[in-house]
């Protein structure tokens, strides 16, 4: 599937995003976190969920995109589902179970918004099987893009690459964490772009490394594209992004921001990104605007930036 310059990426066919969506609660300490006791924090809501998320920023900057997610048959979930609605993405496929509650991340930032612990619980992504996607084959079909997180449980990844194999639509991915990232490794060369954090990198090349090592997060991203992938971001928070395609390898940094939370600024990114190259931006230019969109978010007490646009983008770019 040669896709490197763009040529059979689809903008006018919706985007089919497939992962983990959730109720996000995040503390920002207020002082130095003491064990055994409570610390004082300000703690905020929102809707996240890596699949979500990048569907949202997606909807956001003009994409058509279609989720397929599970949520628990409770208000929570049902709250979700009405406010991704609304900023336009289409969740008229969205699974629904009784036998858990929707799913939840919680997060604890230090003084300077740093993330220092995060628990979730995501079991109703086991809900999420192959016959459910299977049975939304169409989906695939009517896609130009498909866009998965590895919440998805190992079957159901598998199947999704089939599924998107039988469309021939190229597939980008996110590890969503470093405990989950080990269920990408095998499927790199089905990938037209994914984009690991620095750790989650480090377990899909088998050589762990530091977010400030610049050189390494190159060496990383090559990595990842001899093993298959055509397009390998590996982001390094405050350092930017390193990338690598079979032809070019570099490096874009960051835009220097004081954040507020780095919750979801990663999802920006990628979301931006696979915007931009389906509306035949150059790779370069891509990240560049994924970097714009990541700092907008991380000043945004919320997982995804509401205001986010193409004009934001660029104005970001310019500041």
């Amino acid at each position: 599937m040669k896709l490197l310059n763009n040529a059979h990426l689809q903008s006018d066919s919706p985007v089919l995003v497939i992962g983990a969506a959730g109720l996000d609660v995040i503390g920002r300490l207020e002082s130095d976190l003491h064990s055994g006791t409570s610390n004082p924090a300000r703690i905020r809501r929102s809707y996240g969920g890596v699949a979500r998320n990048v569907a949202e920023n997606l909807a956001r900057l003009g994409q058509p995109v279609s989720l397929i997610t599970v949520v628990g048959a409770d208000q929570g979930g049902e709250d979700m589902l009405v406010y991704t609605q609304a900023a336009g993405v289409d969740v008229s496929n969205v699974m629904r179970t009784a036998n858990y509650p929707t799913g939840f991340y919680m997060g604890i930032l230090d003084q300077r918004g740093q993330l220092q612990f995060a628990v979730d619980d995501m079991r109703l992504m086991d809900e999420l099987t192959s016959d459910y996607l299977r049975e939304h084959e169409d989906s695939f079909k009517a896609a130009g893009l498909l866009f998965v997180d590895a919440n998805l449980p190992p079957k159901t990844l598998r199947t999704a690459l089939s599924l998107a194999r039988k469309a021939k639509i190229p597939v980008c991915a996110d590890p969503a964490s470093s405990t989950l990232a080990e269920r990408l490794r095998k499927h790199i060369n089905r990938f037209y772009l994914i984009a690991p954090n620095s750790a989650e990198a480090g377990i899909l090349t088998g050589k762990t490394f530091s977010s400030t090592d610049r050189e390494t997060g190159m060496d990383a991203a090559r990595a990842l594209v001899e093993q298959g992938a055509q397009i390998a971001l590996v982001t390094l928070a405050e350092f930017g992004v390193c990338y690598a395609t079979s032809e070019t390898t570099g490096h874009i940094p960051a835009i220097r921001t004081q954040p507020s939370d780095p919750t979801g600024a990663g999802d920006a990114l990628t979301a931006a990104v696979i915007f931009a190259l389906l509306n035949d931006i150059s790779l370069d230019d891509a990240i560049r605007l994924g970097v714009s969109a990541a700092s907008l978010t991380l000043r945004h007490t919320g997982s995804v930036y509401p205001h986010l646009s193409l004009e934001e983008l660029y104005d970001q770019l310019l500041i």
